[in-house]
């Protein structure tokens, strides 16, 4: 794990992947779904009282006249002036209008979470890097399906991508 400088709330948003009933109830490792949404919300709280966005992002199975029961956010995670994405691909940013929501707000930085580390945190991540965002991963605010894809997401590719920390070094300067 790398020491995180301060973030400029002006110019990083926070993008949590994925936190529905269904993948949040999941057998996951290294911990659990409760776990990384107990984390991902005090990261949220701490974004939203510095005036820096949330983005959360939610997939939905195309083609499919109903969606499978539990496919919403966790109860209470929105909160008013959140951004929310609905993708329906294994990232956040193809076939949505994330980037430029980002853009428009002026954001350079993502710090990002959720389920799966290793699938939709990953590809969102890998999306984000190709189009010149600098990456962020909490990894105490995301779990996979195992430990070993968890592990090999923050020990192999991640720090070839960003910066790995976890939420505690999460931290915004002040004016």
């Amino acid at each position: 794990m790398t020491a995180l400088p301060a973030l400029d709330p002006a110019r990083t948003a926070l993008v949590l992947v994925d936190l529905m009933d269904r993948i949040v109830a999941l057998p996951l490792e290294p911990r659990e779904g409760a776990e990384v949404l107990r984390t991902a919300r005090e990261l949220a709280v701490t974004f939203r009282s510095a005036g820096a966005p949330v983005v959360l992002v939610r997939v939905e199975r195309p083609g499919v006249a109903e969606q499978p029961p539990g496919s919403s956010l966790v109860e209470g995670l929105a909160a008013e002036g959140d951004l929310v994405v609905v993708k329906r691909t294994i990232g956040a940013f193809q076939g949505t209008d994330l980037d430029a929501r980002l853009r428009e707000r002026g954001v350079g930085t993502l710090v990002l979470g959720g389920i799966a580390t290793n699938l939709g945190v990953e590809s969102t991540a890998r999306a984000a890097g190709d189009l010149g965002y600098d990456l962020v991963f909490v990894e105490d605010a995301m779990s996979a399906l195992t430990g070993a894809e968890h592990d090999a997401s923050v020990r192999l590719d991640f720090p070839r991508l960003g910066t790995v920390t976890r939420a505690a070094e999460v931290r915004f300067a002040t004016a």
